[in-house]
């Protein structure tokens, strides 16, 4: 049996109670490179843990290496959880292990997780739909299959419409170019979260004309997540976790830096 698990955006309180107790049973733990420490330490210790991390530029298998140990594994009778950052069917490559699983006639389980769109879009105080601002959203990932940044970008411009983009930290400089070149404001506000909902959460906040230089003089690291529209304008005054961290910071001098937002 293999179970597919949404291990969400990081902080392994968001995990789902399903997703907790099939880590405390899997034999063997596939975890990619998303996956926060504190989560994958929620497995029993005596489980075998396989790492499957995909980086840009740096995959550890292949996709279809990665499909055919799942399968071998389940011949074999593990019982493996598949643990993947965020949800398995959204930007996780869920659909395509499952197809694969059918096919060689494996049993599976999917279990879904808290995306990284709404969990660290909540944790940066920017709600992604508000009656004052947006009446939809759009998730999009930043590169294509071939690594280019290629999108419909049309259909990306529409106006109450929060665009959240996943994976977009490289094309940074083309997502924003090419969103204005097809009709979006230059002042419409944007912000880019690193490692959201973890303690190296950090919120860099700006507009479309200047994000792309507010986050490399950052020098923020994957994973980002990337929110373009007028929400993002309820920022400053929403964002919970960043006040909250900056709190117990100062109440336990010598701590890990809080996580910050930069305006």
């Amino acid at each position: 049996m293999v179970y597919l698990v949404g291990a969400g955006p990081g902080d392994p309180e968001l995990l789902t109670l399903r997703a907790a107790r099939l880590l405390a049973e899997a034999e063997v733990i596939v975890y990619d490179h998303l996956v926060s420490a504190p989560i994958l330490d929620m497995g029993r210790g005596e489980a075998q843990r396989i790492y499957a991390g995909k980086e840009r530029g740096n995959h550890t298998l292949h996709q279809n290496e990665l499909n055919q140990l799942l399968v071998r594994l389940a011949h074999e009778g593990k019982r493996v959880v598949r643990l993947k950052g965020g949800d398995p069917f959204i930007f996780g490559r869920g659909g395509e292990e499952v197809e694969a699983l059918a096919a060689a006639g494996v049993a599976f389980e999917v279990v879904p997780g808290i995306t990284a769109a709404s969990g660290i879009a909540a944790y940066a105080g920017i709600p992604l739909t508000h009656r004052d601002y947006a009446n939809s959203g759009l998730f999009v990932a930043g590169h294509l299959k071939d690594g280019s940044v290629n999108l419909d970008w049309d259909s990306l411009v529409r106006p109450r419409r929060t665009l959240v983009v996943y994976m977009g930290l490289v094309g940074l400089p083309t997502l924003c170019r090419e969103l204005a070149a097809h009709g979006m404001s230059d002042a419409t506000p944007a912000a880019i979260v690193q490692h959201g909902t973890t303690q190296r959460h950090r919120t860099v906040v700006g507009t479309l004309a200047t994000l792309p230089q507010l986050a490399s003089a950052a020098r923020l690291t994957p994973p980002t997540l990337i929110i373009i529209g007028d929400v993002v304008r309820l920022h400053a005054k929403l964002a919970w976790y960043e006040a909250l961290a900056a709190e117990q910071a100062a109440a336990q001098p010598g701590s890990e830096a809080a996580p910050q937002a930069i305006p």
